[in-house]
């Protein structure tokens, strides 16, 4: 069987006290080695491997151990980029949710990690060294015939672009206009997929939180406010689907690609956005070329499961029904029932019965459990629950991994 598959969980995890310590400490000033950190890093991955291997995950993670946030190095690797410092808020979308959320009142800076295309993007492999790092600490934990299952997350190619004001994402020098940016980003992107798929990586999650805010009427209305924006936020959608599809067009037949919408699960489990899927999901479901969705469905906030009606035939939905923001354990019966709810409008839109279309459906929380490193709701014991939860829960409704 290959990815998806029935029981997934977004990325990350609960990382371990001993590696915040050591991460901590270097904060502090001490040198990774003074640390420890490879150690401390390799032993936490392989303890969280096991621990997925030994609920019945197939699609095993890093947990997200070896990053500090959930948008990795990636970008500070690729050449070319400039990280902001005192940066005027006049270059942001204030109106973008991250930004609203981070930005902090009389500063003029955006805090938290930001970058922009200084000089025109490049890539060099041996600068681009944090992804192939975390698969092959994850690859010494699984036998390798099951390399294949190991699911990698990145952030979204949109990352360090929706929240700019229209043409501040990049310097005069670097791009002219948004279409050459998107180039050199999807030159970047294609780069350091090739290189994954090269070390073995043949499943791919994008984590998006940027294209969630679509849905939110909040940000809509803040674009059509906007007078600095030349277009439409329908033409912004739809660049970003041509982004994405730049981006894994030279991906090999074999490589699963997915987009995880994320609304949010920042510390302290806020949440960023809201809204149904109603207003993107005929333009995303059928122009974007991923070969899965991964939605989140926890609350009332992403409305009902009508627009998987626009599911096409070829395509694969993992529905978040269970939250990693809560302790609770959700009642199985009414997770069944809505993982049944979902098939039966996948089956409307695609013509086929409620148990062929349970066959490109799984099931998942709605986000990872801990984007940052700290600062989440949930003990280890609650998301071990909550994970075992899902296997079980995917075993009775599918029987298969």
């Amino acid at each position: 069987m290959a990815p998806p598959f029935r029981a997934e969980h977004m990325g990350s995890l609960l990382r371990p006290q001993n590696l915040l310590d050591v991460r901590a400490a270097i904060r502090d000033g001490k040198s990774p080695e003074e640390a420890g950190l490879a150690a401390v890093e390799k032993q936490a991955v392989g303890d969280v491997v096991k621990m997925q291997l030994d609920l019945g995950f197939r699609a095993v993670t890093s947990g997200e151990f070896v990053r500090t946030r959930f948008w990795g190095l990636m970008w500070d690797e690729f050449q070319g980029t400039t990280r902001l410092q005192d940066a005027e808020a006049a270059m942001f979308r204030l109106y973008h949710p991250d930004v609203v959320s981070l930005i902090e009142k009389d500063r003029k800076v955006m805090p938290g990690d930001s970058v922009i295309a200084g000089e025109k993007l490049s890539y060099d492999p041996k600068a681009s060294v944090s992804n192939v790092h975390e698969l092959q600490l994850v690859q010494q934990f699984v036998p390798k015939e099951r390399w294949g299952d190991i699911k990698l997350t990145m952030i979204t190619p949109s990352w360090f672009h929706m929240r700019y004001k229209e043409g501040s994402a990049y310097s005069n020098d670097a791009y002219a206009n948004d279409a050459e940016y998107f180039k050199g980003v999807a030159g970047v992107y294609q780069a350091e997929l090739d290189q994954l798929y090269k070390a073995g990586l043949r499943n791919v999650q994008f984590d998006d939180p940027n294209m969630a805010y679509f849905c939110s009427q909040k940000f809509r209305k803040g674009w059509e406010e906007d007078k600095d924006n030349s277009g439409t936020v329908e033409d912004l959608l739809d660049s970003y689907i041509a982004l994405y599809n730049d981006c894994i067009s030279k991906c090999p037949s074999d490589m699963h690609t997915g987009i995880h919408l994320c609304r949010g699960n920042f510390i302290g489990g806020r949440h960023f956005a809201e809204g149904a899927y109603d207003i993107i999901a005929k333009k995303l479901f059928q122009n974007m070329d991923v070969n899965t969705f991964y939605l989140e469905y926890d609350t009332e906030r992403a409305g009902g499961f009508e627009p998987l009606k626009f599911l096409p035939k070829n395509k694969n939905v993992v529905i978040g029904a269970i939250s990693t923001k809560l302790p609770q354990l959700e009642g199985k019966e009414a997770v069944k029932q809505r993982i049944y709810s979902a098939a039966d409008f996948v089956a409307e839109g695609s013509g086929q019965s409620r148990e062929e279309a349970l066959k490109r459906i799984c099931l998942s929380p709605q986000c990872g459990f801990s984007t940052h490193e700290s600062g989440y709701p949930l003990s280890e014991d609650e998301e071990k629950a909550k994970l075992s939860m899902i296997r079980q829960l995917a075993d009775e409704i599918w029987g298969e991994p």
